[in-house]
Order: structure tokens, then C-alpha cells, then sequence
């Protein structure tokens, strides 16, 4: 897949799906901003005027209660004393809804039958008021009976159309309508710069995995800030840390590796084509060279063991673990090696503490005894001698291996573990020697929770190798 066909449509980005998350909030809020405030003052303001209009119906409809009941004449001379107060119109109607005064120029209504609703709740002996908002003014409405002593003689009816008071309110809706563009001008614009910000450090990791995984583990990310994203960059860079150590050494091991496989095939093959070429050789040299053959090809053998090893350790299988005696291992690793001792006039020196057991497994135990003092024998100088201990110190089990071979200098001490390292290569190969044994001892150990450390000898030449191990005081085997 290349990198276009990699790279994520605008309309599913992340980028525009936080500026859209901005966006969509802030016109919640700017729509609640605009409806709410207008809504309420307008409730507000009908409360207020059906209030105010039915109070002066009810006043309009006090001085008309009188004994004589209602007639038009008068009706018009209270109302002449009343004035209209300011108001739209002032009907007043008799118990079955004529009309005997009407406030609007020319009398249009008087002498006809009133068919408002307000006033039919009226005329039931009902205080009604209705309130509207048509054309950007109020229009309130308000009709009380006139009742007099219990008796309904008629009802009264006001009307009030503010205009005024309407154009206040469209203004100040126009106003937050303004405001609410600007906001949302500027939400825009910075929803689209924040979340450019947010996603660009986004895409800057993304672009830097892609140049890791090309193989640049050197690259890093700069880290910024103190947020969630700072600390991935963080993590980021402390991870292509561990994979350019990590292709460092597997580089290197690659190269050991192939050039310690190299040199013996390189032998057999011209020890092989140096018999095929020689017809006359004699079948003493020919025994000869077929005998150094057999010796690089298990050279080989225990190469590519020893690399097996090390790839079933890396690999961390799971293995079932038990309680192991480890005096008894190493018992067993000194019957093995006493003929191999014997050969090189090494001598063999056992100090074991019965009863102490480690949570492992027999090989695994047996491997790092059996390398340790095989390396002790084959460095060692004739004459010399391998001492094996094994001791209870505190929560953990060690077994120290001791030995008088040619030691180790100070500044190797660290590099030993190291694979294919060798102190001294010439000696390593003529004795048979890999360069992964103590990579093994390693491995192995730290598999099962142990450590293993190398120094040189106190009071003359030659190295001590100590692992230990927690000690385990539990019986039977544990998976």
C-alpha cells in the first residue's frame, strides 16, 4: 500500500471531525442564546400586559356598576370621565353583547352584536385576557364582566396594540443575532486552527512511524507540552531507543554470527577441495584432513546448537518449572566433566550445601552449571583446579564457580555475557569455544529469575562466576 492511498480523507479526518464537535456546540449554545432570552421577555411582557389590561377593565367596569344598569348614553358619559387611557379600543356591551360604547373612531361597532371570544367569557361572568405578537408589536386583549351585585349588566373589553414596545424586542433580537455571527465567525475559525493543532502532532507521530518503520530508528519525535500527546511522543522516542539498540545487537549478531559460520565452512571446503584436487594424496594426509573436517563440522554443530538455544530463550516460551536440588545438578555436571578434567590435569573441587532447591527446570539448571565449569576446565592451565559452591545467602541459592585458568581482564568483565564475544579469540577457537555459552548462562538464569555476575579472582589469576537464584522452600512441582 503506498502512502497516498494511505492518507485519510478530509471528510474523515480527525481534524474535521473535532472542528465539527466545536462547532456543533457552540451553535447549541448560540441557539439557546438567541430563543431563550427573546422568549422569556416576551412571556414576560404578555404577562405583564394582560395584567395591566385587565386592571383597567376591571376599574372601566367598577364605575359602570351601578343600579340603573347600563344604556348607552350612560356608558358614554362615564367614559367621557374615563378617557381611553391610552388604550387601542374600549368596548362595552349590554348582558346579550350589544355594543353600547365603542372608543374607535366613527363607532364602527355601535349598535351591532360584539362576536369576540374574550367578551362571550365576559358576558359568563369569566376575567379573560389573550396576548400575541403579529407583525413585530404586542397585541393584548383583556374583558371583565360588569356585574353588580351578583347580577352580569354587561361586559367591558380593551384592546392595546404596542408597537413600541415590539421594535424594542426585534432590536435586541437583532442584536443577539449579530453577536451570535460573530461568535460563531470566530468559533469557526478557531475550531479549525485548534483542531489543525491537535491533529497536526497527530500526524507528525504518524509521519514519524512511517520513517521508523523504514528503518530510521534513529528518528525522534519533538516533545511539546505537558499533555497526552507529549507524553505518546515521549513513549515514542524511548521506544525507537530500544529498537536502535535492539538493530544494533541484532546486527551485530548477525554479522558474528555469519562470520563464525563463515570461517569453519570456509575449512571444510578447502580442506574438501584440497582432497579432490590431489588425486596421489596418501591416505595418512587424507585421514588427516578428513579428521579436521569432522572436527569444523561439530564446530558447526555447536554453533548452530548454541544459536538455538539462544532463539528458544529469546522467544520466552513457557516451560513447566519444579523444585530442583541443585547440588544434586551439580553433582551431575561433575560426572559428566571429571574425563574432560582429567584430559587437561584440571582438578575438580566440590563444596555443596545439601537441601537447596530453586523453582527451574533440570536442564535449564544443569546448562548454566555444565557451561560455567566446562569454561572453568578448557581456560584453566594444567595443573589448575575448578571449584563448585553452592550456598543459602539470605532469600536466594548461589552456586559459585571458581577456577585458576588465564582470567579475565577488568575491562572485559562487562562484555562477557555479550554474544559471540571472546577475551581472546585465538585461545576461544582452539579450544572450541563459540562465544555463546555465557549468552546462554545469561538467558537461561534470567529466565527463571536469576542473576549471574563474573569477577576476577582474589589472591591470583583466573575468574569467579556467581548466579543465584530465589531460594524455593515449597514442595512438588509448580506450572
Amino acid at each position: 500500500m503506498d502512502e497516498k492511498s494511505k492518507k485519510v480523507p478530509l471528510w474523515r479526518s480527525l481534524q474535521l471531525k473535532y472542528a465539527s464537535t466545536y462547532i456543533v456546540l457552540i451553535a447549541a449554545v448560540l441557539i439557546l442564546f438567541n430563543t431563550y432570552p427573546v422568549l422569556a421577555s416576551q412571556d414576560l411582557t404578555f404577562q405583564s400586559k394582560q395584567a395591566a389590561l385587565t386592571s383597567q377593565a376591571l376599574v372601566i367596569s367598577s364605575a359602570l356598576a351601578t343600579p340603573d344598569g347600563l344604556t348607552e348614553k350612560g356608558v358614554g358619559r362615564v367614559m367621557e370621565v374615563l378617557g381611553d387611557a391610552g388604550l387601542s379600543r374600549v368596548l362595552v356591551t349590554d348582558p346579550s353583547g350589544l355594543v353600547l360604547y365603542d372608543s374607535r373612531p366613527g363607532q364602527g361597532a355601535m349598535g351591532k352584536y360584539a362576536l369576540l371570544s374574550e367578551l362571550s367569557g365576559a358576558l359568563r361572568g369569566y376575567d379573560n385576557s389573550r396576548s400575541d405578537f403579529p407583525g413585530g408589536a404586542f397585541h393584548s386583549r383583556a374583558a371583565v364582566p360588569v356585574t353588580y351585585r351578583g347580577m352580569t349588566l354587561g361586559a367591558v373589553y380593551v384592546d392595546e396594540l404596542d408597537a413600541e414596545q415590539g421594535a424594542m424586542l426585534l432590536g435586541t433580537q437583532g442584536t443577539l443575532r449579530s453577536f451570535s455571527l460573530v461568535i460563531a465567525a470566530i468559533t469557526v475559525v478557531l475550531s479549525v486552527l485548534f483542531s489543525k493543532a491537535l491533529t497536526s502532532r497527530i500526524a507528525q507521530l504518524l509521519g514519524a512511524m512511517r520513517v521508523v518503520r523504514q528503518g530510521e530508528y534513529s528518528h525522534k519525535v519533538p516533545v511539546r507540552g505537558r499533555d497526552e500527546l507529549a507524553l505518546l511522543a515521549g513513549e515514542f522516542n524511548d521506544l525507537t531507543d530500544r529498537l536502535q539498540a535492539t538493530e544494533e545487537v541484532r546486527r551485530r549478531f548477525v554479522s558474528d554470527a555469519s562470520h563464525e559460520l563463515k570461517t569453519p565452512l570456509a575449512s571444510i571446503r578447502l580442506l574438501t577441495d584440497s582432497i579432490l584436487q590431489n588425486e596421489n594424496m596418501d591416505a595418512d594426509t587424507v585421514q588427516d584432513f578428513v579428521g579436521d573436517i569432522g572436527e569444523e563440522a561439530g564446530r558447526l554443530q555447536r554453533i548452530t546448537e548454541d544459536l538455538l538455544a539462544l532463539t528458544r530463550l529469546d522467544a520466552g516460551a513457557q516451560v513447566k518449572t519444579e523444585a530442583v536440588d541443585v547440588s544434586a545438578v551439580v553433582e551431575r555436571c561433575d560426572h559428566m566433566l571429571r574425563p574432560l578434567a582429567r584430559a587437561a590435569e584440571i582438578q575438580v573441587e566440590l563444596d555443596l550445601t545439601p537441601g537447596l532447591f530453586v523453582l527451574a527446570t533440570r536442564d535449564d539448571l544443569y546448562q548454566i552449571v555444565f557451561n560455567l565449569v566446562e569454561n572453568g576446565i578448557k581456560y584453566n592451565l594444567p595443573g589448575g583446579w575448578v571449584s563448585i559452591t553452592t550456598r543459602r545467602e539470605g532469600p536466594s541459592v548461589t552456586i559459585t564457580v571458581e577456577d585458576t585458568g588465564v582470567g579475565i581482564p577488568q575491562e572485559d568483565l562487562d562484555k562477557v555475557f555479550d554474544r559471540f564475544y571472546r577475551v581472546d579469540k585465538a585461545r576461544s577457537r582452539a579450544a572450541g569455544g563459540t562465544g555463546l555459552g555465557l549468552s546462554i548462562v545469561q538467558d537461561t538464569a534470567h529466565r527463571h529469575g536469576g542473576e549471574v555476575t563474573a569477577q576476577r579472582r582474589e589472591g591470583g589469576e583466573g575468574t569467579r562466576f556467581t548466579v543465584a537464584f530465589p531460594a524455593y522452600a515449597g514442595e512438588g512441582v509448580e506450572g
